[in-house]
């Protein structure tokens, strides 16, 4: 056990203590897929300790929310994958709150030793430790709950904290092999592609924009085309075999004709090592399900809470595989038709490319909650893919503002957290998130003003 882990730990074990003096306490969480991990852990830890619980998912962490909060009075929150950028108005408000979270910490909690987070211990919350991970340190603190650690990798993996250095490390490793250790996990190498659990082969082709595969990415045809070539045949009921369904050495042929087309059409050597890395499965789950790969799990999860049905996402966590998960099922359906309808808007419209950053506005064409989602997606379809892409929609009183960037990009000094943190507070909003994804919401009428400002920020950070 590293000393991190250790020191977090300890802390983890004085919030254990308080939790355990409750009868029952409200769990506060995010809606994202690291956020619905975080509450499928720590409500299944209480569950085990006989503690009561009630929930509440937030789309981010304000004031409004704190005031809502604060007036309900629940005695003990247990805020998970956010809280640590609140400390100060919780404080305010008299809210009794443990907070596990890994996003950067600002201002202090009434009672300091009640806050679980990597950055307070050394590590980096961006890549090392994610909430739902964080979360599971506190849930090992609560009980023998060292079967969850397959929910924190969900919650990380779709946080994208493996593809920082190519895989999970940190404290998020030592998760990893506890989870190894008690039989749920399993991590080894094999394509990167999404979907290898549940699309058909074509898809993964088709989909790919990180690595991008020009000649591939976004062109069905030429994907089964492809494959045809390679001698890839159908299964008996001549439909597209899943990755899992091909044999060792179908699979060996398919990844070595992918690196052969990838040198041939120049790719630089970075690039095509990422068709190949470390993917996490689930052995507690059925293969050929969503649950069985950390990366597909994740999406499902991000289709239940985007679509504000969170309580489906935490009783799949929680292990509902009938009518929960049928439901999120549906869900995830309806999440995949709307970023195809997101990802035509945008073709159809276009980007507006500035010196250093690409834009779309989609104001109420796409929902704000998958906004972010489509501009990671966009890559594909866009010309320019040497600049990060940011995309606006109309939220509740302002705009939501999502930004994505590619590796290569952070391989060249873009931090979109820095940047979107920066930028929003400059024309009076606020915002964060990771480095190659990040989020902020803005005031009306500021678009224009940020824009430009962000456009001269990120240019200085690819100058440094």
């Amino acid at each position: 056990m590293t000393e991190q882990m250790e020191n977090i730990r300890k802390r983890a074990g004085k919030c254990a203590e308080v939790i355990k003096s409750q009868k029952s306490v409200h769990v506060v969480s995010h809606i994202d897929a690291d956020g619905l991990s975080s509450a499928g852990i720590i409500c299944t830890a209480l569950e085990r300790a006989g503690i009561e619980y009630s929930t509440r998912f937030v789309k981010q962490l304000d004031e409004t929310t704190l005031d809502k909060i604060a007036d309900e009075n629940p005695g003990l929150v247990i805020f998970t994958d956010l809280g640590s950028g609140m400390c100060e108005p919780m404080k305010a408000r008299g809210i009794r709150a443990v907070v596990s979270d890994h996003h950067r910490p600002q201002g202090e909690l009434e009672f300091p030793e009640l806050h679980l987070n990597p950055h307070l211990f050394g590590a980096n919350g961006s890549y090392e430790l994610s909430g739902s991970g964080t979360t599971y340190i506190l849930a090992s603190a609560l009980g023998k709950n060292r079967d969850l650690a397959d929910l924190a990798i969900v919650g990380a993996v779709g946080d994208m904290q493996h593809l920082k250095m190519g895989q999970l490390t940190g404290i998020n490793r030592e998760i990893l092999e506890e989870g190894v250790e008690a039989g749920v996990l399993r991590h080894k190498k094999d394509l990167t592609l999404f979907g290898k659990q549940t699309r058909p082969i074509f898809k993964l082709l088709q989909y790919s924009s990180d690595p991008y595969l020009p000649g591939l990415t976004g062109d069905e045809d030429a994907c089964i085309e492809f494959l045809k070539e390679r001698g890839v045949r159908f299964s008996k009921e001549e439909r597209w075999r899943r990755w899992i369904e091909l044999e060792a050495p179908e699979k060996q042929k398919l990844v070595s004709g992918l690196v052969q087309y990838c040198l041939h059409l120049g790719l630089p050597t970075y690039k095509i090592e990422r068709l190949v890395g470390e993917v996490y499965e689930l052995l507690k789950e059925r293969e050929g399900t969503e649950m069985r790969d950390a990366s597909e799990y994740a999406t499902l999860l991000n289709a239940t809470a985007r679509y504000d049905h969170a309580e489906i996402g935490l009783a799949v966590c929680m292990g509902n595989r009938e009518e929960a998960y049928e439901d999120a099922r549906k869900l995830l359906a309806e999440h995949r038709q709307n970023l195809v309808n997101g990802l035509v808007y945008v073709k159809k419209e276009g980007v507006t490319e500035l010196e250093n950053i690409q834009y779309f506005n989609a104001g109420s064409e796409i929902k704000e909650t998958i906004v972010g989602i489509i501009a990671g997606m966009s890559s594909t379809i866009v010309s320019n893919r040497n600049l990060p892409i940011i995309a606006f929609a109309n939220t509740d009183g302002g705009i939501k503002v999502s930004a994505r960037a590619t590796q290569d990009l952070i391989r060249r000094g873009v931090n979109l957290s820095e940047a979107m943190e920066k930028i929003s507070a400059e024309v009076g909003g606020a915002g964060g998130g990771h480095d190659i994804a990040a989020g902020a919401t803005i005031p009306e009428g500021t678009r224009d003003e940020f824009t430009q400002k962000l456009d001269s920020f990120i240019g200085n950070q690819l100058k440094k």
